[in-house]
């Protein structure tokens, strides 16, 4: 009974409360064997207290964001030179404010990103994956923690305004206005609006005209679920894919809603699609050395998910950066003939699969603005 944004769902039915039981025989507290709607509210209420350990799900965002305009001293208002010299400044003597590369001769995009710890694994394997692809993978980051990754979050803090009052760090925005560059890449965060996103789109392109943008859409958590099962048993691939549907709905109505104004300018990355096939693979057997769909639940170190909290389980790393490559650059990793060294694990076989996956679910993605038809693996 925890939906996305953690309400309840109103009204369940006679089948929907019987469903419920088979999956958490806990809820029913008499042990009668008939799961009422106040049981099920008060299981609820139960597991979503623990659920609320970890990443804020719920906060107060500044009325500013209501406005037509932000505050007139916002760092995104001055020149460049103005917001290379606000940044230099926060930096000290001897540090350059503004990163650049020169135009890449070798297939490579210039990329400025911001995001939390559910990009981090793809961001660190990027780079690699590109260098085995034959090229170097030219990367500005400004990230964080949670909340402190998202692009509201690091817009305000850029721009010294709303909780950054004064306290401006142009990271990005000194390197955007006085650089080149060719696109930015975005994790999702809780309470996403358009707004959050058309602000940098609207500063990029003011600067660099030609830029695109990626919108990650992560994956499915555990306490996307209606309830939260104390054992591996519910969590399966089914729901898993029913998980990312609603992930799907969620962030494909704010890629549309930016795409009206700057049509085609904006792509999904679908991580989250990437993690919902391979939870079918797991099911049929078809990732090798992976043991389990979720630790929290099953206790196998090795599985897809590793905490409650929904960060990735060893290997998947790599899947992440395999996706972020076939959205960014139009082409499957099953291309890339020069092998990747990861260890013992994900192994030649999980690393097959992987990428094989990364492709599967940027070309069935409606919004990722890759097809590939005729199956030769580059966009068509």
């Amino acid at each position: 009974m925890l939906g996305l944004a953690g309400g309840a769902c109103a009204n369940p039915s006679k089948e929907q409360l019987a469903s419920w039981l088979k999956q958490f025989p806990q809820a029913d507290a008499n042990g009668d064997g008939v799961l009422t709607v106040e049981e099920a509210k008060a299981y609820r209420d139960r597991v979503q207290g623990r659920a609320q350990r970890g990443a804020a799900r719920s906060f107060k965002v500044h009325p500013g964001w209501e406005k037509d305009k932000f505050p007139e001293h916002a760092v995104c208002y001055q020149s460049p030179e103005k917001i290379r010299e606000i940044y230099a400044k926060g930096l000290g003597s001897g540090r350059n404010p503004v990163t650049s590369f020169p135009k890449p001769k070798d297939g490579g995009l210039r990329i400025v990103g911001t995001g939390h710890s559910f990009m981090a694994p793809g961001y660190k394997t990027l780079p690699i994956i590109c260098e085995a692809a034959g090229f170097q993978q030219p990367l500005h980051l400004h990230t964080g923690g949670g909340m402190t990754g998202s692009a509201r979050f690091k817009w305000e803090q850029e721009n010294g305004i709303f909780q950054f009052e004064g306290k401006p760090k142009p990271k990005l925005l000194a390197s955007i206005a006085n650089a080149e560059w060719e696109a930015m890449m975005w994790g999702p965060y809780f309470q996403d609006r358009p707004e959050y996103y058309l602000c940098w789109m609207e500063f990029c392109l003011k600067h660099n005209p030609g830029m695109r943008f990626y919108l990650s859409d992560a994956w499915p958590q555990i306490e996307h679920l209606e309830m939260i099962p104390d054992s591996k048993k519910g969590f399966v691939a089914e729901t898993v894919a029913s998980l990312g549907k609603l992930k799907n709905e969620m962030y494909g109505e704010i890629v549309t809603t930016l795409n009206r104004k700057y049509p085609g300018k904006v792509h999904v990355i679908p991580t989250s699609d990437a993690m919902v096939l391979a939870s079918q693979y797991f099911e049929r057997g078809e990732l090798p050395g992976v043991e389990g769909l979720h630790r929290s639940l099953g206790g196998k170190k090795r599985s897809l998910w590793r905490d409650k909290l929904g960060h990735l389980g060893p290997g998947f790393e790599w899947l992440e950066g395999y996706v972020f490559y076939a959205s960014l650059y139009r082409q499957s990793p099953e291309l890339i003939k020069k092998r990747i060294e990861m260890g013992d694990f994900p192994g030649a076989k999980l690393d097959r699969a992987f990428r094989r996956i990364a492709w599967q679910a940027v070309t069935g993605h409606p919004l990722s603005g890759v097809r590939d038809e005729n199956g030769d693996g580059v966009a068509d």
